[in-house]
């Protein structure tokens, strides 16, 4: 009986660490998101007008294209550290 009981501590300790890194990954990924689409494209724009890159400037680009590529590799990169934290912790899908 002592063994359940702290088997259920353990398990719910395991799953704050989980939930922790979770939502860890999140916070990073929003700011990431939030510095590149908001930042980028409008607080730092005019800082950013005098690099060109593709026939215009750096802000712009990051505005109409940047973020959308900043946008998917960040999708891809929750989903690839989100399977890593699963098999971490004996969650995965299979």
């Amino acid at each position: 009986m002592a063994d359940q009981t702290s088997q259920g501590a353990h398990t719910a300790e395991g799953d704050k660490a989980y939930w922790s890194a979770n939502v860890r990954i999140i916070l990073i990924s929003l700011v990431i998101w939030a510095l590149v689409s908001f930042g980028f494209g409008i607080l730092l724009r005019p800082l950013l007008s005098g690099i060109a890159v593709g026939g215009t400037d750096l802000g712009f680009w990051f505005a109409q294209q940047g973020s959308i590529i900043v946008f998917l590799a960040l999708i891809f990169f929750y989903a690839w550290r989100m399977n890593k934290l699963d098999k971490e912790f004996g969650v995965e899908e299979e």
